[in-house]
């Protein structure tokens, strides 16, 4: 499993933030696969199938980012912080697929369509299971106690989304409220538990948890666009599963702010299921309507909040190692923008 370059950026992207990270990646794949030998060996291919389906790693690099100390072997004690992160986030992608009825990810067959959508829910739950498992293996219950109450927030959001599916009762609140509990709260422990393992000062814990949180929900806002403005072959996961699927994300509440009553009664039918989503129509009406300035607006915003997390700790080694996360996402975004 070789880390690649983040969704929408050029191939060679991988020789920055992510290039310095390849032996705490390597350390990382052999642990992974270690683990593979904890599972039943019924469903070691299934674990297998998921684990090397691992793409950017964004929540391990935030723990060996936020654990920096220099470009030597990571410690043990962050391999398994990556590892925990790491399984938690693939489970609830795995779970994700199911909901979406998604098919791709990654450019190959989400394991709900390879192994059918029940085995799947069973083997989200075994990776959860396994992730705790090992933050049972600290010598305090910290790593534990932080990671059972992440992982319930991302469960609480990804519920809280379920039940809206298909509702226009979704505001900006509610949105946020959402990316906040489903996607930012595994960047903020990610962040968070990757400083406190590596000893770092009590104040710099506190700013990377921060940092991490407005870097997740600006993913978040980005990986939204994505579902519209992406290319389904250079991102390698099914588009258009938002609102195919009834979720109401930020580009779509901008694109409903924006429209006509008349569309705007059309758009609330797709949403329901009522009507067949026009994603080639939204997708038109997002660019002559300027929606995705308006939305990747909303991600610079988050990226100057989090980079202010960091702004009192410049001389601490992973401040700088951060900061180009956050450069980097803002240059996807960029990449993405629409030809005008």
């Amino acid at each position: 499993m070789v880390p690649v370059a983040p969704a929408g950026e050029p191939a060679n992207a991988s020789s920055g933030v992510f290039g310095r990270l390849a032996g705490h990646q390597v350390a990382l794949d052999a642990f992974l696969r270690e683990q593979l030998a904890e599972f039943e060996p019924e469903i070691r291919d299934l674990a297998a199938y998921a684990l090397e389906a691992s793409g950017k790693r964004l929540r391990p690099a935030l723990v060996f980012l936020s654990g920096w100390k220099g470009s030597g072997a990571p410690s043990a004690e962050l391999v398994r912080v990556a590892a925990v992160v790491e399984m938690v986030h693939l489970a609830t992608l795995v779970h994700d697929d199911i909901m979406d009825g998604a098919e791709v990810r990654r450019n190959r067959p989400t394991v709900a369509r390879r192994y059918g959508s029940a085995a799947a829910v069973l083997l989200g739950d075994a990776l959860f299971a396994h992730a705790l498992h090992l933050t049972t293996q600290f010598p305090t219950t910290a790593v534990c106690a932080a990671v059972s109450v992440a992982m319930r927030r991302v469960c609480a959001g990804e519920i809280v989304q379920t039940l809206r599916r298909g509702s226009l009762r979704v505001d900006r609140a509610d949105y946020t409220r959402i990316v906040d509990l489903k996607t930012a709260e595994l960047f903020r422990v990610s962040c968070q538990l990757g400083a406190e393992v590596a000893g770092h000062p009590a104040g710099f814990v506190a700013a990377a948890s921060r940092f991490g949180r407005h870097l997740g929900i600006g993913y978040q806002i980005y990986d939204d666009l994505v579902d519209f403005f992406g290319e389904e072959a250079r991102i390698g996961k099914t588009l258009g599963t938002d609102l195919t699927s009834g979720k109401l994300t930020l580009p779509l509440l901008v694109l409903r702010e924006r429209l006509e009553p008349v569309e705007q009664e059309r758009l609330a039918e797709e949403l329901a299921g009522r009507r067949v989503p026009d994603l080639a129509g939204r997708l038109e009406q997002m660019r002559r309507l300027g929606v995705f300035a308006r939305v990747a607006g909303e991600v610079a915003v988050e990226l100057a909040d989090a980079r202010a997390a960091l702004a009192p700790w410049q001389g601490l080694a992973p401040t700088p190692r951060l900061g180009e996360l956050a450069d980097l996402l803002e240059a996807q975004v960029r990449s993405l923008a629409p030809a005008t």
